[in-house]
């Protein structure tokens, strides 16, 4: 791929200071489809020192010169969605019916939605006596994963953009060529110099230099809570803000009145999705201990329907995982889940039948699971579902939030009132009812260890802000509208 063996820095592609390459891999092959230049430390402080100097000037641009930058990069971005599609599936693996119907999509959306949320923004308001405004934290660094690539960055760097932020984004060298193609977009949008810069590299070298760097005012992480832990020790060092959206082990509460066989076969489907890789994945579905046999039928039934091959083929709903580590990962804790007891419905340990090379696996029903088994436990990413049983509704609560995760969770109910209610106990950042999607317009992230920070729309923007308080502000109302007046200390 054109570009990738160079950086983004300045507003230009810079030969790196290390000539240290690595391979990228297909994971519906395993052959090698690319290679990336891999940073270092100096790399690290030069995109530092463009994005320091950017933000003298890009700070003080106005709402409408940066609304009009994030236009251009949204038109930028619609020009290449098909590459991006493409690009994200063959690198991680998603079938090309969900890159063209939600990878790509998905970073459309959070370049619009973070331009709406400029335009209505409060960027300061009157309180008491003084006058309180918002500000630009500084130079960020975004540090991105691999399963939901150009949605991550967009999420950071669109509500970034907003706040008059500028940046340095280290993605996964998993999956990279997609952010190389969005730095593209950055340039040809006319994005001005140091105000967004790309560096590729691993997490030991790149990452840890970025958390630690004096002159990056603010961390956005996304990704594993062990790596997220070292970002917060790494930037507790110059005491930075550190914004983290980590794992996750989503309950899915199938409470007794709803409709089993619509509900449970959705589910079971929409947890394979994005073959199971998505933080916020409802891996863990709770169902009345009466109905267990009936709901694990459901479930099964579900699941052997499920198309699992080439993500390039429209047909099939279940790609690859993303890597060979990821892939001996899930693996090892499918074959836990039978050696602990649990009870396999259907997949298991192996390939399904006819792929014999790709990191494929089958989507996988374990039964009578018990939350203490480490495939209750355990953030998996893969499609392996568990159904544990409660015998009332409180109880089905208590397992929900009996986590360290609290990313996501699900609630299903004919009964709208009796959902909410649920809903409202759940120890989530995200609790659906009944299916309900992501929204964009609505705040993103979770409580315990699944992060400390919120993205999407304006919530997404106040995580680059700083709050300033000018003290002795009295304000004043005039006729034809509201003015003020210094006071002398």
């Amino acid at each position: 791929m054109k570009n990738a063996d160079k950086f983004y820095i300045n507003g230009e592609w810079v030969v790196p200071s290390s000539d240290e390459m690595l391979d990228v891999i297909n994971p519906a092959t395993g052959g090698v489809i690319g290679k990336i230049a891999m940073g270092t430390k100096t790399d690290v402080d030069k995109a530092v020192a463009s994005a320091k100097e950017a933000f003298k000037t890009f700070s003080k641009t106005s709402i409408e010169e940066r609304s009009a930058l994030l236009g251009r990069i949204v038109e930028a971005y619609k020009n290449k969605m098909s590459v991006i599609a493409e690009t994200v599936s063959e690198e991680m693996g998603a079938p090309m019916s969900l890159a063209n119907a939600a990878q790509a999509p998905a970073g459309l959306g959070h370049l619009i939605f973070a331009q709406k949320a400029l335009e209505s923004f409060e960027f300061s308001q009157d309180k008491g006596t003084s006058h309180v405004v918002r500000e630009p934290i500084g130079v960020c660094g975004l540090i991105t994963p691999w399963n939901w690539p150009v949605n991550q960055i967009t999420a950071k760097v669109g509500p970034a953009i907003a706040a008059g932020c500028t940046m340095v984004l280290k993605p996964s060298e998993i999956a990279p060529f997609n952010a190389t193609i969005f730095a593209e977009i950055m340039h040809e949008a006319g994005t001005p110099p140091g105000v967004f810069n790309l560096i590729n590299g691993d997490g030991p070298s790149v990452g840890v230099a970025m958390s630690g760097h004096p002159d990056i005012d603010m961390m956005s992480f996304t990704g594993s809570t062990r790596a997220g832990i070292s970002v917060a020790q790494e930037s507790a060092y110059t005491v930075k803000r550190v914004a983290q959206e980590l794992g996750g082990k989503s309950a899915n509460i199938i409470l007794d009145d709803a409709d089993f066989a619509k509900v449970i076969a959705r589910d079971t489907i929409g947890m394979c999705m994005n073959t199971g890789q998505s933080c916020n994945a409802p891996s863990r579905m709770l169902v009345p201990a009466s109905r267990m046999e009936e709901a694990a039928a459901i479930a099964k039934a579900a699941a052997e329907k499920i198309s699992v091959g080439d993500p390039k083929d429209e047909s099939t709903q279940v790609g690859p995982l993303v890597s060979a580590l990821q892939f001996e990962k899930v693996q090892a804790l499918i074959q836990k889940g039978i050696d602990e007891g649990a009870t396999l419905e259907t997949g298991g340990v192996g390939r399904p039948e006819g792929l014999d090379q790709g990191y494929f696996v089958k989507p996988t029903i374990f039964s009578n699971v018990s939350n203490e088994m480490s495939i209750a436990r355990e953030e998996i990413f893969g499609p392996v579902l568990s159904l544990i049983a409660y015998d009332d509704e409180d109880q089905a609560v208590s397992i929900a939030n009996d986590t360290i995760y609290g990313l996501s969770a699900y609630v299903s109910s004919n009964d709208l009132e009796r959902a909410k209610k649920v809903a409202s106990q759940l120890r989530a950042g995200n609790v659906h009812i009944n299916g309900a999607n992501l929204d964009i317009n609505a705040p993103f992230g979770g409580y315990k260890q699944s992060g400390n920070g919120r993205e999407f729309s304006e919530w997404g923007m106040e995580e680059f802000l700083e709050t300033k308080a000018i003290l002795g502000y009295t304000p004043v109302q005039k006729e034809g509208g509201k003015s003020g007046k210094l006071i002398d200390f």
